[in-house]
């Protein structure tokens, strides 16, 4: 009886897109409209709480058009030793952090630069969470590093 290949460990590895997501977007604008509920709830004149909602929803505004805007990213996590990719750069750790749903990724490239990204649930099914999931569990697990003292 043959195999499925999503079961073999030495080749398997983990393709991913990220891309924003509609839930993050829609609870940044909730939080810009708290912001202002805020302001007018605080001991501000309201001509201050006003002029301060208007920075308010234009910084909110800014924030959300600017992560609509972010680009696909494309996450590579090859079985074996090969080095994972993100967006074909070759990462020299990467570390992903699970809370709930929720997929923190954070990484440093070979040149050092750092950076991180966050997959909702919207933008990540779960077929693809428990792919994420094993493969960054094997990918944390090097493969150059004796297991024992020589």
């Amino acid at each position: 009886m043959p195999r499925s290949h999503s079961s073999w460990k030495g080749s398997a590895s983990c393709r991913l897109e990220w891309r924003p997501s509609r839930l993050a977007s829609v609870m940044l604008g909730v939080l810009g409209g708290l912001a202002v509920v805020a302001l007018f709830g605080s001991a501000l004149t309201r001509a201050g709480a006003g002029a301060a909602s208007v920075l308010a929803i234009g910084y909110d505004l800014h924030l959300l058009r600017r992560y609509l805007r972010s680009p696909v990213r494309r996450l590579v996590i090859p079985g074996g030793t090969s080095a994972c990719t993100l967006d074909g750069v070759a990462l020299a750790r990467l570390v992903v952090q699970w809370r709930g749903p929720l997929a923190f990724l954070a990484w440093c490239d070979v040149a050092g630069q750092r950076g991180h990204l966050v997959w909702w649930p919207d933008t990540l099914d779960a077929r693809q969470r428990r792919e994420l999931r094993l493969a960054a569990d094997e990918a944390a697990v090097s493969p150059t590093v004796a297991a024992v003292a020589p």
